[in-house]
């Protein structure tokens, strides 16, 4: 271990320096303890283009680096130079991805090395660490300097804000697109090699294939070379650039937020998106917004989480992944970024993180022997994540529906989907989710089952709306397709919608079920709380205050015949939309909801729980006096549920 004076130079020597200025005395001091410094002489070759990175990166202490890259024509470029301050190698060692370049001493130099290790706990506990880095590495930054250039300077001023990132700039910035920033395109006249060599000449990472009109028909990025080009015969690169484009090319309009493009890029599963006169691809294109320029804007992209669950196929990578998602999560709530733009982006992470376990399950079974049966299925996510609330890793909601096979293979099918389901659970489990206490999930017999059988359930239930009916409808009212054959959900929500139509009863029944939770305020105007147990004297939000209006949206979007897997605030939206006289109530509803959803998150990441219960003790002022004023709400859509369908006279 270093001596004291030698941790105690590092550490003034790195406090100077951005990243290193942004970490709290303690752990910038224990982080300098783990340092190592290495001499170099002029000329002397630190690691090559190419080589497996080393478990630790570079910062300059005395004397300068030559960054070079070797070109495929055997020439050599200068791409930068380090100097003191400086880092370099951070790329490759957080990525574990081979060196881009070659690093060669310009003189003598004097390097300190951070251990990869140590530093990535750092960046987990400080977001602002982890955004400089972020914004460095999108703007295409191979060396993060220390002196002034533009690009630092701008991430000086965006960390010294006292909300690094800022409701505006998450929400309402947008993406400016410059009229006079040139579009690197071709037409569909040129061959592949052409058009490799424009983007080599302007160095840039995608070209748009246009008509003569500037109309984009297609795309073509880094990833389409690397997948359709070189490993192909070289025949290829004489080929028109239309064999290899994506098409139709993704379009947008200008003036979309940072947060919109986001989603979009993340429900489409692209990383390039071409701004357009209208917004389509009938109009001339006026410029290109790319992942990078996401991770620029905002500098903390959940995109980045989607891609690296996509390509790991380690339950403890995916375990590791979806806690980022946690810190990601407390970072929007401390910005007061908006619920549905939240719950929207942990969404399709779950939702992809699901996907991939799918995957994985499917590999297991395959190499135990057992194939995939030649019939649709449909996974569904039930309950809060079947309604794209599931914020926290509380329990799992799901069921699996199949077609109907054969009678002769009825057995081996159900065996195989239920196998299929216990693995995907249990990657579940590994994640985070923990098992439902009521076993409403598709590694359950009773809820892995052929579409006649699952026709059956909501039948039965509908026709004799009994409480135990109405407690299943609940929960199974609100699936939502994740993977397989989505038609399967669309069928099942059809015929829920004729069976609601032969019983006209039933959606009276499923209101005056919706009443059961009384607005939680006692008689003196303090909260409700649990009398016994484990959380005696805590407020359960959830049931007494969230369940209220979810169950009220369900209610009003069944008889309404909404045909989307909403959201309680999507639903609360359409409702409002359909019937004008719902309006009022429903936006007050909705405003409550969100309240409260993110008060349980609030209370969830910081008593490291789902939240589910909260002291009212530990609440401040402000804080139970904003959740009390959603009461009155609750009172209302109550008040409106019990007009609306005449529930006094209902036995």
């Amino acid at each position: 271990m270093a001596s004291e004076t030698i941790v105690q130079d590092v550490y003034d020597f790195l406090k100077q320096y951005p990243p290193f200025n942004l970490i709290d005395k303690d752990t910038l001091f224990k982080l300098a303890t783990g340092v190592t410094i290495q001499y170099y002489e002029e000329g002397q070759r630190i690691f090559r283009q190419g080589e497996k990175p080393f478990s630790y990166f570079f910062v300059v202490n005395k004397g300068s680096i030559n960054v070079i890259e070797h070109q495929e024509d055997g020439k050599e470029e200068l791409l930068d130079k380090c100097d003191e301050g400086d880092i370099f190698g951070v790329r490759a060692s957080i990525a574990d991805d081979a060196y881009f370049a070659d690093a060669v001493c310009a003189e003598e130099s004097l390097l300190y090395t951070i251990p990869m290790d140590e530093f990535s706990e750092v960046m987990t506990m400080n977001p602002q660490v982890a955004l400089f880095l972020a914004a460095g590495f999108a703007s295409g930054v191979s060396i993060l300097k220390s002196g002034d250039s533009q690009n630092i300077r701008d991430m000086r001023r965006f960390l010294a804000q006292d909300n690094p990132m800022t409701r505006e700039l998450i929400e309402t910035d947008t993406l400016e697109i410059q009229s006079k920033k040139e579009v690197i395109s071709c037409t569909p006249h040129h061959t592949v090699r052409e058009a490799a060599k424009i983007m080599s000449i302007f160095n840039v990472g995608s070209i748009i294939i246009t008509d003569e009109k500037q109309r984009p028909l297609g795309i073509i990025t880094d990833s389409d070379f690397r997948r359709k080009v070189v490993a192909s015969e070289d025949i290829i690169k004489n080929k028109p650039v239309t064999e290899i484009m994506s098409s139709p090319v993704k379009t947008i309009k200008v003036g979309l937020s940072v947060a919109e493009v986001m989603l979009l890029m993340i429900s489409h599963k692209i990383s390039h998106f071409c701004v357009t006169e209208d917004g389509t691809d009938q109009t001339p294109i006026v410029g290109v917004v790319s992942q990078r320029d996401i991770l620029i804007a905002q500098g903390n992209n959940p995109a980045v989480l989607t891609k690296q669950i996509k390509k790991t196929n380690k339950v403890s990578q995916l375990k590791s992944i979806r806690e980022k998602a946690e810190y990601l999560i407390k970072s929007y709530l401390s910005q007061e970024v908006g619920i549905p733009f939240i719950s929207n982006i942990i969404t399709a992470i779950n939702d992809i993180l699901i996907q991939k376990a799918a995957e994985i399950a499917e590999q297991s079974l395959k190499e135990q022997g057992l194939e995939k049966p030649e019939i649709r299925y449909c996974w569904l996510a039930l309950g809060s994540e079947g309604r794209k609330e599931q914020l926290l890793r509380t329990d799992q909601d799901n069921a699996l529906i199949y077609d109907n096979p054969p009678e002769d293979k009825q057995e081996a099918v159900h065996e195989y989907f239920l196998k299929f389901s216990g693995i995907i659970t249990d990657i579940l489990v590994e994640c985070g989710f923990v098992k439902c206490p009521a076993g409403m999930m598709a590694s359950n017999p009773t809820w892995c089952k052929p579409i006649s059988t699952w026709k059956t359930y909501f039948h039965q239930w509908i026709s004799i709306p009994e409480p135990q009916a109405l407690m299943k409808v609940s929960i199974f009212f609100d699936f939502r397709p994740i993977v397989g054959d989505f038609t399967l959900a669309h069928e099942l929500k059809e015929f829920i919608f004729e069976e609601i139509d032969k019983n006209e009863l039933f959606i009276i029944h499923l209101a005056k079920n919706a009443m059961q939770n009384p607005p939680p305020l006692s008689f003196f105007r303090s909260f409700i709380v649990e009398k016994s147990g484990d959380h005696k004297n805590e407020f359960d939000i959830k049931a007494r205050a969230m369940m209220p209006l979810i169950d009220a949206a369900r209610v009003l979007a069944y008889q309404l015949k909404l045909k989307n897997y909403g959201s309680t605030l999507e639903r609360f939206e359409e409702i409002a939309k359909r019937d004008k006289s719902l309006a009022p109530i429903c936006e007050s509803a909705a405003t409550a909801f969100e309240i409260l959803l993110r008060q349980r998150a609030i209370h969830g990441l910081k008593n490291h729980s789902s939240g589910r219960y909260i002291n009212p003790e530990a609440l401040n002022k402000l804080e139970r006096q904003t959740i009390r004023n959603t009461f009155k709400t609750i009172e209302r859509i109550q008040q409106t549920l019990e007009l609306r369908f005449r529930l006094g006279y209902l036995s």
